[in-house]
């Protein structure tokens, strides 16, 4: 096939060129010093699988910023975007291999549990913009929220207190209290009875 033809779009073609990813340099919330100590603090003690200690992760978290609450567990293998962007409140559970990719703040509630594979994303794409600009937004987690294995929660979700987002399933609005939410995008399927 033709590479021109390929680039070609309906009434507009697009230089990448123009794309802007300038938002790294002036939003990220650090230092570059800080940013690269953090890319080695985070592979070492975070996403390294043999490092099973919470109480070092809650340490190294609160020495870069986040505001960790007692009692959180934080299990191996998990990856964290910036701590000073993070807060999670008491006795709450990150599972193996949660991704918080918090470009924006994210808010995570007391017992809150994030399953295995959970993936928080605060960021996304205009790609309505000839600079494929990035937008982000907050994520807020309220109290007693369970997030199962391998979900996904999308940029500006807000999850009311001890809504349940089924494993596998996709998070893109809001998440009502007490309330069970499953498949991509998630829907409402039905209440949480806490017995």
């Amino acid at each position: 096939m033709n590479p021109d033809l390929m680039n070609q779009e309906p009434g507009k073609r697009v230089a990448n060129d123009t794309y802007d990813n300038g938002w790294y340099r002036r939003q990220i919330g650090a230092s570059k010093a800080r940013q690269v100590c953090w890319y080695f603090v985070n592979a070492i003690f975070f996403i390294n699988p043999l490092n099973p200690s919470s109480g070092l992760k809650r340490f190294l978290l609160r020495i870069f910023g986040a505001k960790i609450g007692a009692g959180v567990v934080l299990k191996p293998g998990i990856n964290i975007k910036y701590p000073w962007k993070l807060s999670i409140g008491d006795h709450s559970w990150v599972g193996e291999k949660v991704w918080i990719d918090n470009l924006a703040t994210v808010t995570i509630g007391k017992s809150v549990c994030l399953s295995q594979g959970a993936l928080l994303l605060t960021g996304n794409h205009d790609y309505t913009s000839t600079r494929f600009d990035l937008v982000v937004k907050e994520i807020v987690l309220g109290d007693g929220v369970w997030i199962g294995a391998k979900a996904l929660v999308c940029p500006g979700v807000a999850a009311g207190s001890h809504a349940v987002l089924a494993a596998g399933s996709v998070a893109t609005g809001e998440l009502a209290s007490y309330t069970i939410y499953q498949g991509n995008p998630a829907g409402a399927i039905r209440e949480r009875v806490i017995r």
